[in-house]
């Protein structure tokens, strides 16, 4: 079940050593992570959200716009942390994480998907420290799951 949080954002960027690798103004920012026995369909089924969320407001204050309606962008990074498992201790484990190979075919799938519907698209960089600054407008934060779980 690939998962990601979607915030929308008035601006997001990441940062990698101190250098700005990936800056959007108004859109979202997808922090995306794969699990084990993820496949195209997964990816797909999150391209397809992450594109058409209606989470922008139209005219009336209702939230009817989807980023593309609003010429918005998407920042997309990759967190394998959203398969931390902590339901038993304290530490989390993360045996539900994708390996690296996989989940970095997948990842680019679904900026790749994104971009492919004529959304701009900013990325962080794969397996690498990053620091993501971020305004989350509202604050509007949804969770995805492919598995439908939420």
């Amino acid at each position: 079940m690939l998962r990601a949080v979607v915030q929308r954002v008035s601006r997001a960027e990441v940062r990698v050593g101190g250098e700005v690798c990936g800056k959007v103004g108004r859109g979202i920012l997808a922090l995306v992570g794969v699990g084990v026995g993820d496949g195209e369909r997964d990816a797909a089924y999150i391209v397809d959200k992450i594109t058409n969320l209606r989470i922008f407001e139209d005219d009336d204050g209702k939230m009817n716009l989807s980023v593309a309606d609003v010429g918005g962008e998407v920042l997309a990074v990759s967190q394998f942390t959203l398969y931390g498992d902590v339901r038993r201790g304290r530490r989390p484990s993360f045996t539900d994480a994708a390996p690296p190979d996989e989940a970095e075919r997948l990842f680019n799938a679904v900026a790749d998907g994104i971009a492919a519907h004529g959304i701009p698209v900013a990325r962080g960089v794969f397996r690498a420290e990053m620091q993501v600054e971020l305004v989350n407008d509202g604050p509007v934060t949804i969770l995805l799951d492919s598995g439908k779980a939420f």
